[in-house]
């Protein structure tokens, strides 16, 4: 009989022990750990993962609504960001391979109101970074009206694109990631099928695909039910932060961790387009001199620890977005946040290392930013910040600059109340919360302009003013 006892126990002892082992080298056992600071109390992020064309984690974190009290689930639905370009670029491809289209035509045959460059700016160069154009989001925060700070709508980004009387760079020369290029898709979408942009994605991608809690948002005013309300964290707790535009196309996919899965599986079994269509999709572009770059249609691709890797990264307002997949693991990780502070592309590639051990070769390198390795210190005298001051004009943004001394600082204004400090950094150069400033001198030394360089934006010029213009 004690026999038998001592028998069971050790069998007892050596299920659990197998048990806990199981669970060790379980990743779905880990994720939990990522999303730890996401509770009850806060907003938080839904999390997917798929392997093999399997969905094996689907879970959620922290609350979908504070008002009332709404926890986030597997199913609810984020707003995806700039992971949304992927869906554009590929309604893009659907009119090419139905022969409606190419992507090396002229965007301008679509779409007029484009000014001539003086040189073809093409769809693909649009879809994939190369064109040129100033990100029409990045004007307007010039202007003073920053995304999320008044409804935008398409309209509005072809009458700021309109008015560009410069590219950033010749097109296919270089690489500037804008949003304009693909609002410009949307809209040629439309005007190309003939139907709303949101209908034509509904109809060839989205049902197709089984994708039934995905859509556009197209009219920021309409109900969607089982949406998280977007948050920005701040030092006196939440507060909402929902992007209230009509701009879409650039971002603004509604969905769900398990549509995006679905969507990533049909680049390995193509339900929508064929082979010759993914491939596309992925193809990362070149510039007019062969040089490859790490953009496709939508797409990033590039290795990570060793790994090939098709990822986008997404933030619109206080959503954060992540989808990425490993194509020789068949590994697909989906991350959506419903706040500011969700460190959506840290968290996704966290889970990703879970599932990828045992794959990964190298470690990441982490490199100084341009910031890093540009940012010097200088001193400007009072009396040169003084050939500064005057009035700057530019119709591209439709603002008004006033340059003016406060003591010996020079500080720029603009209507109605934005004011801010320019720090110098080399000689007619200063820094600003909108990018570098540079003065420009004529050739007796008076300056006549002002120029503007952000990320997106690298040289909008602002005419100085004389008395009396």
């Amino acid at each position: 009989m004690k026999r038998t006892l001592l028998a069971l126990l050790l069998v007892s002892i050596a299920s659990v022990l197998l048990v806990a082992r199981q669970q060790a080298d379980d990743p779905a056992a880990k994720v939990d750990a990522v999303f730890a600071r996401w509770t009850s109390e806060t907003p938080g992020c839904a999390v997917g993962v798929s392997k093999n064309g399997r969905p094996v984690l689907q879970k959620a974190y922290g609350m979908a609504d504070l008002e009332h009290d709404v926890p986030n689930r597997p199913d609810t639905i984020f707003e995806a960001g700039s992971v949304s370009k992927q869906f554009t670029a590929a309604a893009v491809l659907l009119l090419a391979r139905d022969g409606k289209l190419s992507l090396d035509d002229p965007a301008r045959k679509y779409v007029p109101e484009l000014p001539d460059y003086g040189a073809p700016l093409t769809i693909r160069q649009m879809l994939q970074h190369t064109a040129g154009l100033r990100d029409w989001g990045e004007v307007a925060a010039i202007a003073g009206w920053p995304r999320t700070s008044r409804v935008h709508t398409h309209a509005h980004v072809l009458d700021i694109v309109s008015r560009q009387k410069a590219l950033n760079f010749p097109s296919g020369t270089q690489y500037s990631y804008s949003n304009s290029g693909y609002n410009l898709a949307a809209i040629i979408v439309s005007r190309v099928s003939g139907k709303p942009f949101a209908e034509f994605s509904l109809e060839r991608i989205f049902e197709p695909l089984g994708m039934t809690r995905t859509s556009w948002r197209d009219d920021h005013t309409r109900v969607v039910k089982h949406r998280a309300i977007a948050y920005s964290q701040t030092a006196n707790g939440f507060r909402i932060n929902m992007p209230f535009e009509d701009v879409h196309g650039n971002g603004g996919l509604l969905t769900t961790v398990g549509d995006l899965l679905t969507w990533n599986e049909n680049f390995v079994t193509p339900k929508v387009g064929d082979g010759d269509f993914v491939r596309l999709q992925q193809e990362p572009g070149r510039f007019n001199d062969g040089k490859p770059h790490e953009y496709a249609m939508g797409l990033m691709v590039r290795p990570y620890k060793g790994l090939p890797e098709v990822a986008h990264s997404g933030s619109t307002a206080g959503y954060r977005a992540h989808l990425t997949r490993f194509p020789d693991q068949h590994l697909s990780v989906a991350v959506l946040c419903n706040v500011s502070s969700g460190a959506a592309t840290q968290y996704a590639m966290n889970v990703a290392d879970l599932y990828l051990a045992g794959s990964i070769t190298t470690t990441a390198e982490t490199t100084p930013s341009r910031r890093q390795r540009e940012q010097g210190s200088y001193t400007a005298d009072a009396k040169d910040l003084a050939m500064y001051v005057g009035r700057y004009h530019s119709d591209e943004a439709e603002v008004v600059f006033d340059v003016a001394l406060d003591g010996d600082a020079l500080v720029l204004k603009r209507r109605p109340d934005s004011s801010f400090r320019l720090r110098p950094t080399a000689k007619h150069e200063f820094e600003s919360p909108m990018g570098g400033i540079r003065f420009i001198p004529s050739e007796n030394g008076t300056v006549t302009e002002l120029s503007v360089r952000g990320s997106r934006v690298f040289d909008l010029r602002f005419r100085r003013q004389t008395s009396g213009s």
